[in-house]
């Protein structure tokens, strides 16, 4: 008896801590993941929901809720649902939730931007409790990416009077293997392992996420050992870490997988002379802004596609500072000493290389005779008081990119709606017609051409003066185990991190 039960014991010695430590940067606004609009939501409403479809480690598109899928002609997909995944209530998964996820997402009745995902579906049909046939309007390159959106359950939402409100954006019943436990204003979310989880729940039983507003305090946290996960920044990595610190966490680092611009509000009559916007591109020094604000960590940007996704354009390259260029447009445009050009620039006080970052800008557009003055405000608010409700001349701020682009929510025309991305009121009939035509095709390689004319357009039209792709800097414990880095981050495998004691 004693040899069968040391090495269950020894098993328990090596893997006894269950709670992986990890933090919030703000506090999440809605935990639905058609509703899931700031990165913090984003994230963490990624832990709690499963689409029919995912990633795998290699990009490649795998199974999730659906087990398979099978093309019936160019148009027409049918997704077969693994049967054995349930909701955090104990309800089963079906076919039908997918519906309501696409009736949902489409309805007047919800504002959301993750609506354009499912513009081409023509009909969408649940033919039993694990079949759901899926037909588009025409070949769709995105036709399964369009299905890694979380799905919502029928059965909690479909009598819901205002999902808008709805208690279940903070109180949600999701459907992967972490679900929510508890979630309290300004100070953490904690998930519990989903113990009907299949074919297993994750090994590690609980996740805190704790609410850090200060990058410093993070930074602090992850010295003293307190955290397992979190991000570090350039000088931090550079000059603030010993070999203490990276005896106890591997140092992860890859792309962001995003960008940093600055947009102007198009409906403003300052920015509807493209010589301003272009004078912007000139006085700009984009490479002194990673210098300065990531010790070199980082890229510059040089257009809405990131070097390595489908449509990358290789041709577009972001001109260097040119101060007397910039003061020449903007002399063309009726600026100059004793005209200046007055702007406000609006972003959040939530991340402190934003607010840096709009310092360098303000310098250096002060070099081009442009007298750049700053309002900053806490994230939720900086987004209901000026993003959402177009109050702002010019917003500093940052898009995350999937590994897929699609460039409808942000550039086409039709995006510029209540709560849409488009909130700085782009408009070229050329780029709607090329974004309008990628979605006519399933040709990935016929996509890629489409995004890169279309990226090259956007750039020359500077609707945004794109700044630098930061590099992803994660601190992560060596109690961890397995991390296994690739294209897509080092989280794909979390279900079967363990933590040693």
């Amino acid at each position: 008896m004693k040899r069968a039960i040391a090495p269950l014991l020894l098993c328990l010695s090596l893997w006894a801590d269950e709670t992986l430590q990890m933090s919030l940067s703000g506090f999440p606004s809605r935990l639905n993941p058609l509703l899931a609009t700031d990165t913090v939501s984003g994230e963490l409403s990624g832990w709690l929901f499963d689409g029919l479809v995912k990633y795998d480690k290699d990009a490649n598109v795998v199974g999730d809720i659906a087990k398979s899928w099978r093309f019936t002609d160019s148009r027409t997909v049918v997704f077969t649902l693994r049967g054995d995944r349930f909701w955090h209530d104990g309800k089963p998964i079906t076919a039908y939730d997918a519906v309501f996820t696409y009736e949902t997402a489409t309805s007047d009745k919800v504002a959301t931007p993750y609506s354009s995902n499912f513009e081409l579906v023509e009909t969408i049909e649940a033919r039993d409790d694990f079949t759901l046939l899926v037909r588009y309007k025409t070949p769709y390159f995105k036709a399964l990416e369009t299905w890694m959106m979380g799905l919502i359950p029928k059965h909690i939402l479909a009598d819901d009077p205002d999902l808008m409100t709805s208690a279940f954006n903070t109180r949600p019943i999701g459907n992967s293997f972490y679900r929510m436990d508890e979630l309290v204003l300004s100070r953490n979310a904690e998930l519990k392992a989903f113990d009907g989880y299949k074919p297993r729940p994750p090994f590690i039983d609980r996740v805190v996420f704790e609410y850090v507003q200060e990058p410093s305090v993070e930074f602090l946290k992850l010295k003293s050992r307190s955290l397992h996960i979190g991000s570090l920044d350039a000088m931090q990595l550079e000059r603030q870490i010993d070999g203490d610190f990276r005896k106890n966490y591997q140092i992860v680092e890859s792309s962001s997988f995003g960008y940093s611009y600055i947009g102007f509000n198009l409906k403003n009559p300052k920015f509807q002379d493209p010589k301003v916007r272009e004078a912007f591109s000139y006085a700009i020094d984009r490479q002194e802004l990673i210098d300065i604000l990531f010790l070199g960590h980082g890229k510059i940007c040089d257009g809405p596609i990131l070097e390595g996704a489908l449509g990358y354009n290789p041709n577009l390259k972001s001109p260097a500072k040119d101060v007397d260029r910039a003061k020449r447009l903007l002399a063309e445009a009726g600026y100059d000493e004793n005209n200046p050009l007055v702007v406000e620039i609006s972003t959040n006080s939530d991340s402190p290389i934003r607010m840096y970052a709009a310092q360098i800008i303000q310098r250096q557009l002060a070099d081009a005779g442009v007298e750049a003055r700053l309002r900053v405000m806490e994230w939720q608010a900086f987004l209901r008081r000026t993003v959402h409700a177009r109050k702002f001349e010019i917003v500093l701020m940052g898009w995350s990119v999937p590994l897929m682009p699609d460039l409808f929510p942000i550039w086409h025309s039709s995006a510029d709606r209540e709560n849409g991305f488009n909130f700085v009121g782009y408009k070229n009939d050329e780029v709607d017609r090329l974004i309008d035509l990628s979605k006519q095709t399933a040709d990935r390689q016929a996509v890629a051409k489409i995004f890169s004319e279309a990226s090259a357009l956007i750039v020359k039209d500077n609707p945004y003066i794109f700044l630098y792709s930061p590099s992803a800097i994660s601190a992560v414990s060596r109690k961890i185990e397995p991390i296994e880095p690739t294209t897509i981050g080092f989280s794909h495998n979390r279900q079967d991190w363990r933590i040693s004691p």
